[in-house]
């Protein structure tokens, strides 16, 4: 009878012996009879292997568990992916599961022999030739693991966040209105009097031609009581949101494309090149591709970045002032006229950390402080539930504040909040320690990496948080809807008196209550 050394000596020579490196590797990734998916609407992403965070930890198991779910999700956000993108996906993943176990069960015969030779048991020459077989096929297992999980990576990344359950079907005719609120004198009522376009002009507020020669249309020169009235729409909002616990920062306005594309900012308007939607900076001399933020949204986002929180000091909420850049090819006709769609504008966000079990509530706390941004305004506001058409990417779901503008003569947006879930997270690794109470689940954390240190008594994959943003103050649409609602006429006459302007702006007002050039004035009047 063999002793057990000897035995195992022959197990390892078997083994080596059936893992030859002559023909194909078990578990090696298969052909695919046709070219793997690459839709469309995915936008070029920036290269993973330069980036400073780590690679994005995808929840495959949510992704492919259900694939006809998750295809119709993709779907219904118009979000068109290939036939046989989830098939393909599905191979990848049990092509990268079986070589980690291959990979597991040959470094285990690795260490084995290992072992033996360190103790002298058994032929050492022949061991160490067994070694070297088996280091050479480690290698390339771990070529072939890497090819296979960047693949199936870059699929993933592709698909969107799933949606609320909640969230209306289809396009934006089908948002839902949750509640409106605010006066009714003017409610949907058309009045091309009250156009803010040419009310600016007549009191020489907006300069467009100066505009075209300093930069093109739609980059508008605020002047007189227009700058002063984004200063104080900036300060009347940064001071509700203050009061509700939000930190103040002023985030840079430049990004890394990188960073960007990991929070999902892929615009609309444009889905055969997104990059037109975005201002890219010439690459500098170290390789980093450099973009305009198209909101304070991704700043913010990146203040959190391959962070580790502790549940206990979640939620953290951060209110950031800065300018947002938009190149909007998309735009078309009278939206483009004036302040409601322009380049740049000022934008103040808000911006959450939560865990998981907050992030609903969190939804409804961002919403109530635009309600009394927008109350304190004196604005007639809707607002909607949006359909799965307007998620965008990163959105689980997204709720719309919109406030009447007579002299457009329609309903325009002025604020968004969404509930990004793990979307976000999972691309930037932002994680929570859970307290030691706490029933926060760490089942859907699919990452195949090695868990971070933890002080507490947790175990397993650490918890991806749930992040959110909302709009506190989009200031050229606020001037646009309070101009067009405040603006007062001469009794008996068309001819422009003022504009009326909400009392809770007037102690953040450096000016005078007087406006205008020439014979051409008007007075402010707070109410």
């Amino acid at each position: 009878m063999r002793s057990p050394s000897v035995r195992r000596i022959l197990n390892i020579r078997r083994y080596a012996t059936q893992s030859s490196l002559k023909g194909p590797l078990i578990g090696v990734k298969p052909s695919s009879p046709s070219a793997p998916p690459t839709p469309t609407s995915s936008p070029s992403s920036p290269s993973l292997n330069t980036s400073s965070l780590p690679k994005p930890r995808i929840d495959y198991h949510a992704l492919l568990s259900d694939p006809q779910h998750t295809t119709r999700n993709a779907l219904l956000r118009k979000s068109p992916i290939q036939p046989d993108h989830l098939a393909h996906s599905q191979r990848l993943r049990s092509t990268q599961l079986l070589l980690l176990q291959k990979l597991s069960t040959i470094k285990s015969k690795q260490k084995e022999i290992g072992s033996l030779i360190k103790i002298g048991l058994g032929d050492t020459t022949e061991l160490k030739e067994q070694a070297k077989k088996i280091k050479s096929k480690i290698k390339q297992y771990e070529t072939n693991l890497q090819e296979t999980e960047n693949e199936l990576l870059d699929l993933s990344l592709v698909l969107p966040n799933f949606s609320h359950p909640d969230s209306p079907i289809g396009s934006e005719e089908n948002a839902k209105i949750l509640e409106t609120f605010g006066p009714t004198a003017l409610l949907e009522k058309v009045d091309p009097r009250r156009d803010h376009v040419d009310f600016c002009h007549h009191f020489s507020l907006l300069d467009t031609e100066a505009s075209s020669n300093s930069t093109g249309s739609s980059w508008p020169y605020l002047k007189g009581i227009l700058a002063l009235l984004e200063q104080s729409l900036i300060q009347y909002s940064l001071s509700v949101a203050i009061k509700h616990g939000f930190t103040p920062v002023i985030p840079p306005d430049v990004i890394k494309e990188d960073l960007a594309w990991r929070c999902g900012f892929q615009p609309r308007d444009s889905l055969s090149n997104p990059s037109t939607q975005t201002y890219h900076l010439a690459q500098p001399d170290n390789g980093q591709r450099l973009c305009l933020a198209g909101t304070s949204e991704i700043p913010l986002a990146g203040l959190f970045a391959n962070r580790l929180c502790n549940e206990e000091d979640l939620p953290k909420r951060v209110v950031g002032v800065g300018k947002a850049f938009r190149a909007e090819a998309g735009a078309r006709g009278a939206d483009t006229r004036g302040l409601y769609r322009v380049h740049q504008f000022t934008k103040v966000e808000l911006f959450a950390v939560t865990s998981e079990g907050q992030s609903e509530g969190m939804m409804e706390s961002i919403r109530g402080v635009q309600r009394e941004i927008a109350q304190g305004l004196g604005l007639s506001v809707r607002v909607l539930d949006m359909p799965t058409e307007e998620l965008g990417a990163s959105a689980h779901r997204k709720y719309d504040m919109e406030a009447w503008m007579p002299g457009r003569g329609k309903w325009g947006e002025i604020t968004s909040t969404s509930n990004c879930t793990s979307y976000q997270s999972r691309r930037l690794s932002i994680t929570y320690r859970p307290s030691p109470s706490s029933s926060s689940s760490s089942a859907s954390n699919e990452g195949d990496l090695p868990t971070p240190p933890s002080e507490s008594h947790h175990t397993g994959p650490l918890p991806f948080a749930h992040t959110l943003n909302g709009t506190a103050a989009a200031i050229p649409r606020l001037i646009v809807a309070l101009i067009e609602n405040g603006i007062r006429f001469r009794e008996g006459s068309e001819e422009y008196e003022g504009v009326d302007l909400p009392k809770v702006l007037e102690r953040f007002w450096v000016g005078g209550n007087e406006f205008g050039e020439g014979k051409r004035r008007g007075v402010i009047r707070w109410v």
